[in-house]
């Protein structure tokens, strides 16, 4: 029997057996199984694709920018028409479906910026199985910084289709990874030391452990309510966690009560949800582009830091772009591979600083508009 159809056959046992109190421990551990199956499955796929000439030609796109986005759609839902429009990129149009063949890059210019977006084919369901390019498309969106989930206007039902399989392609939109840690031991067995109230049992615990291999260590908690599914990822340890946004597309079709209706019932009421960024446009008429470019930016947490050389002027034409949290060191990466080893002091003017022209370290964290002069051991500064 061949990985799929043990896969098939414990799905079949999930589906055959009701969920409740009594079952969860079985459930759970047939959740590991597949989950088990599904990486072995992946690793032997993912083996012989890097063995095979010409499996991703015109998927192996060369990240460019400050960060990458993708678009992810089914097929005939705008992608192409919305890359040109955010990006004045060329990718081809047309109204029948599989338009795009291969991942067309376009570049984004926003608040100094420089954001790669990427066309990529439609993808329907079971694409996380092999149908369509759905496979190539989910190792490029891997490696993506952000997701766009675009959806046609008239079918926002897909959302739950993309979602599926962007999850079994094992992409985890808008969560963080769990809080666990896991220290290995040569013997002693397993110790369960959950610092937080959880929702999975140590008894289930313990047995997906031993079902990964691992007889032996110490599993640590800080994960508040933490669910089998969590610990099952972290074992796998082949899981990407990535900001998405909301993009309904087409809206010049309808009218605005249409697109309010249809935005209640993706995001609810709570328009301050940072986990829920749904934007409303029109690719074809250009309708709230300029809206979608600033929750590109915000979503992908940039903050802008001008440089000043040492005596000089600021230059506030061309900021850095860093992600929110960066430190000085972050910078020093970003512009050279030496420049934190031959760092001296850096003196920062704006928010972050308590005073102007502070001298500060490598672990200073910056805030978005500071300028920043960077002083090397030699003398000279950046």
């Amino acid at each position: 029997m061949g990985i799929p159809e043990k896969i098939k056959e414990i799905q079949d046992q999930i589906h055959r057996t009701q969920i409740n109190k009594a079952t969860e421990f079985h459930i759970g551990l047939l959740k590991a199984k597949i989950a088990r199956l599904k990486r072995e499955m992946h690793e032997n796929v993912h083996g012989r694709t890097m063995h095979s000439g010409g499996e991703n030609i015109g998927f192996d796109v060369r990240k460019a920018g400050d960060a990458t986005v993708v678009l992810i759609g089914l097929p005939s839902v705008g992608k192409s028409t919305l890359l040109n429009s955010l990006t004045n990129a060329r990718s081809r149009v047309a109204s029948y479906q599989f338009t795009t063949l291969t991942a067309v890059p376009g570049m984004l210019h926003y608040r100094g910026a420089k954001i790669q977006v990427l066309d990529l084919p439609g993808i329907i369901e079971g694409a996380s199985g092999g149908k369509g390019f759905g496979k190539r498309v989910l190792s490029v969106a891997r490696s993506a910084d952000l997701v766009l989930i675009v959806l046609d206007v008239f079918q926002p039902h897909h959302l739950s289709v993309l979602k599926k399989e962007l999850a079994e392609g094992g992409i985890r939109l808008d969560e963080q990874p769990p809080n666990i840690l896991i220290e290995k031991t040569s013997t002693g067995g397993i110790s369960v030391n959950a610092q937080v109230p959880i929702k999975a049992s140590e008894r289930l615990i313990k047995e997906i452990m031993r079902l990964y291999g691992l007889h032996n260590g110490r599993l640590i908690i800080r994960e508040p309510n933490l669910t089998d599914d969590q610990l099952i990822d972290v074992l796998n340890g082949n899981r990407i966690y990535l900001p998405s946004v909301i993009v309904l597309n087409k809206i010049d079709l309808v009218n605005a009560s249409f697109v309010q209706e249809i935005k209640s019932k993706i995001v609810g009421n709570n328009n301050n949800n940072n986990n829920n960024y749904f934007i409303a446009v029109s690719a074809d008429s250009g309708i709230n582009i300029d809206v979608l470019k600033e929750a590109i930016y915000q979503r992908l947490g940039f903050i802008r830091v001008y440089m000043r050389p040492k005596g000089g002027e600021t230059d506030f034409k061309e900021p850095l772009i860093i992600k929110n949290g960066a430190t000085v060191q972050d910078v020093c990466n970003k512009i050279h591979r030496n420049m934190a080893r031959n760092f001296r002091y850096g003196l920062v003017w704006g928010k972050s600083a308590k005073f102007a022209g502070q001298k500060v370290g490598l672990d200073h964290k910056l805030a978005d508009e500071d300028v920043l002069t960077i002083v090397k051991v030699s003398g000279t500064s950046t």
